[in-house]
């Protein structure tokens, strides 16, 4: 039987329980960098591949609560285990750069970046200090910048670059406001929070392509949590929609921030997955049950779209990546 192709036409070969870390194999000798390790879904993903023996690097904008992280994951898996932290703000370029700077002074090897951190639903307009409306220019401008920063490290690696997109990529425009990138007229939390994530999902679809065009060994995967209970709302949501989002937590429409982790694991991790696709829960609304490979929109990956965005991306934040 032909599991691969199985695989890419959605009928796994691990069904009907879905990708689960047990098999994740043993992980000694890899590098895996997570951004918003620090809790949720990060947290959980560093959990999960420290257990197998990887390497662990954190970058998050709190350096008190990573260090808080990394003495729990230590009295877990013993003094010895190998998980440090790098201090970055995505919300600010100049952060990103002076990150990733140490990261190629300290780590010599990356075999997955994990694009995990966000913001979500912020309230009320915000600019980040480089101009940008804050949710484009956290999730998508900074993980960007990160990306091609570390590229050639990357490269190097033969590794993977890991997307952690959202369902909420649906929730608004079916393409990119590029008139007015700021929504200075017509700002939603909603509806601008699903604008940087369709962004981050762009920016991934249109790295497969030039990789592909480049013959690169690197893999750039993008994947979703599902319904997870994580701070994510909690640290920029208004009252109404945290209020809403607790209520639904206790339902059976939520699953654990453990298992929102399984779909970047798997991505950072598991071989012969198809590229253009969006892994997460395949169960009930695709919102929680088993990981696998999901459904796409097509303007996702609108080629022309995606090209615009990069070039408008790299105009931003002042990179010329090395493809």
């Amino acid at each position: 039987m032909d599991h691969r192709k199985d695989f890419e036409n959605g009928r796994h070969n691990f069904w009907p329980q879905g990708w689960i870390p047990d098999r994740l194999g043993a992980q000694q000798g890899k590098t895996y960098l997570i951004t918003g390790a620090n809790a949720g879904a990060g947290f959980q993903a560093a959990r999960t591949l420290l257990a197998k023996g990887a390497k662990v690097v954190m970058l998050n904008r709190s350096s008190a609560k990573c260090k808080d992280a990394i003495d729990n994951l230590k009295d877990e898996f013993g003094r010895d285990a190998d998980v440090s932290f790098v201090q970055m703000d995505l919300s600010d370029l100049s952060s990103v750069r002076t990150a990733a700077a140490e990261v190629l002074k300290t780590v010599p090897q990356i075999d997955a970046l994990m694009c995990n951190a966000a913001i979500a639903q912020v309230a009320s307009q915000q600019i980040t200090v480089d101009g940008f409306e804050s949710m484009l220019g956290t999730n998508h401008y900074g993980h960007f910048l990160l990306c091609g920063l570390l590229f050639p490290r990357i490269d190097a690696s033969n590794g993977r670059i890991v997307v952690v997109a959202s369902l909420g990529y649906k929730m608004g425009l079916k393409t990119i406001q590029f008139d007015d990138m700021n929504w200075d007229k017509n700002y939603h939390q909603n509806r601008t929070y699903s604008q940087s994530k369709l962004a981050q999902m762009m920016f991934a679809y249109e790295l497969q392509d030039r990789l592909a065009a480049t013959n690169s060994n690197v893999k750039a995967y993008v994947c979703h949590p599902g319904a997870s209970r994580t701070s994510l709302i909690k640290t920029s949501g208004n009252l109404i929609t945290r209020m809403l989002f607790g209520l639904k937590s206790m339902s059976a429409m939520v699953q654990s921030a453990e298992r929102g982790s399984w779909p970047e694991v798997m991505c950072a991790t598991e071989q012969d997955l198809a590229q253009r696709a969006l892994y997460g829960p395949t169960g009930r609304m695709e919102c929680v049950g088993p990981v696998g490979k999901g459904s796409l929109e097509p303007y996702a990956y609108e080629k022309a779209t995606m090209q615009r965005l990069w070039e408008v991306s790299e105009a931003a934040t002042g990179i010329q990546w090395a493809l």
